[in-house]
């Protein structure tokens, strides 16, 4: 019998994950789709029982801010129809009296400016520094975006610029992770003259998807299988489909992340799950948006890498990578060689994951705040000659800072 099992496991198995994997690829995914949207409709009392409020996801994201000193205001921002009739985005400012160059930072997918509790303080040092939860985010508006992945582009890009005029910003220093970099790269492209330096933690969406990507990772077939399956799902689906176990759901799954607060912030083993179950519990719409966007979770279907050679020449780009990321980091490459000619500065942070502003937060500061004070010698509205150009690749070695503006 077990001689029979160990058959049964290496020849019958494979083949039927290989079938399934077949079938699932065969079948039109848009089917697929109603026939899941049918059942989640049917089931919709259980799945929307989750413990999630406003006032919860308010008083959570208050408990962590607190361990930020700098005096802040919390406050809602009127950006009109850009999505749905009356979006809002909520906002956090910090020392917005400063004379230089305002830095804006733009969290990733499923987060929410309260996650940059560790990075406040430093960067607002010397500086107004402003932290939204992006459009279908967090506690900003959740509309319903569109199904095109351009337009889903379009819409985050100027529900950004529609920000920036209602705040009366003139200039600013755009710093995006994972998929804040990805708004971030598309918003500069769109609106070079706003953007005085364009900085990249950990950056989502740049390179081509591989065509042999299973093989490339050397992903089993049962991997293969399950990643087929969940394709029409949103990311953190499970989430609310756990109900009332979401929460516990996200402590289990993810027990990592609140240990990288933990240093800062008290309870952050309970504050920090806490807050993204929160924030990804309610409407998906800005995880669905970002379902539209990607082919496979860590591809885009619109990459980057056919676009950046359209930025500025001009424009400074800062590149800070975590040297355990699972984000592909090609990005820098990709960089500077569809742009040969401009200011590409690069970091890999060395022992930091994808979480890059948490895992080593005085060095992600430091850095940083380097390339805030390169913005401040830039004008992107100004024609004479640009900058002195330079490739920059700066690696660290453990803790130890590196030489800047080496030229390869």
């Amino acid at each position: 019998m077990p001689g029979r099992t160990r058959i049964w496991t290496r020849t019958s198995l494979p083949l039927i994950c290989h079938i399934f994997v077949g079938v699932l690829s065969a079948i039109s995914w848009t089917w697929i789709g109603l026939i899941l949207s049918v059942v989640w409709n049917w089931t919709g009392g259980w799945f929307s029982w989750t413990r999630q409020s406003d006032e919860m996801l308010r008083n959570i994201e208050k408990k962590i801010l607190s361990c930020v000193k700098t005096v802040y205001k919390r406050f809602y921002v009127d950006i009109g129809s850009v999505v749905g009739q009356s979006d809002k985005i909520w906002t956090i400012c910090l020392n917005e009296d400063a004379p230089r160059a305002p830095l804006v930072l733009l969290h990733g997918m499923g987060a929410g400016l309260a996650l940059w509790c560790t990075n406040l303080d430093a960067l607002a040092a010397h500086r107004p520094v402003y932290a939204i939860d992006l459009l279908g985010f967090g506690r900003s508006s959740r509309p319903k975006f569109s199904s095109d992945a351009s337009k889903v582009e379009a819409q985050w890009v100027e529900s950004v610029e529609e920000w920036r005029r209602e705040v009366n910003l003139d200039q600013i220093i755009l710093l995006g992770h994972s998929l804040g970099g990805y708004i971030a790269t598309a918003y500069a492209l769109k609106y070079p003259e706003r953007v005085r330096h364009l900085i990249l933690a950990d950056p989502w969406g740049f390179p081509e998807k591989p065509s042999n990507v299973y093989e490339k990772y050397q992903m089993p077939l049962w991997v293969r299988a399950v990643a087929t399956a969940v394709q029409p799902f949103n990311p953190l689906w499970a989430v609310r489909a756990a109900g009332p176990a979401g929460r516990w759901l996200v402590g289990k799954t993810r027990p990592d992340i609140p240990r990288k607060f933990a240093a800062f912030l008290p309870d952050a083993d309970q504050l920090i799950p806490d807050y993204i179950y929160q924030c990804n519990s309610q409407t998906p719409s800005g995880e669905s948006a970002f379902h539209t966007l990607m082919t496979g979770f860590g591809w885009a279907k619109n990459p980057m890498v056919h676009r950046v050679g359209s930025l500025s020449p001009r424009l400074p780009v800062t590149v800070l990578y975590g040297s355990r990321s699972w984000v592909d980091n090609s990005t820098s490459q990709l960089l500077t060689e569809h742009r040969p000619n401009s200011a590409t500065y690069v970091q890999v942070i060395n022992g930091a994951g994808h979480h890059v502003y948490v895992d080593k937060p005085e060095l992600f500061n430091k850095y940083v705040l380097e390339a805030c004070a390169r913005a401040d010698a830039y004008d992107p509205r100004e024609t004479e000659a640009g900058p002195e150009t330079s490739q920059g690749l700066d690696q660290t070695v453990g803790d130890q800072p590196p030489d800047h503006n080496v030229k390869s």
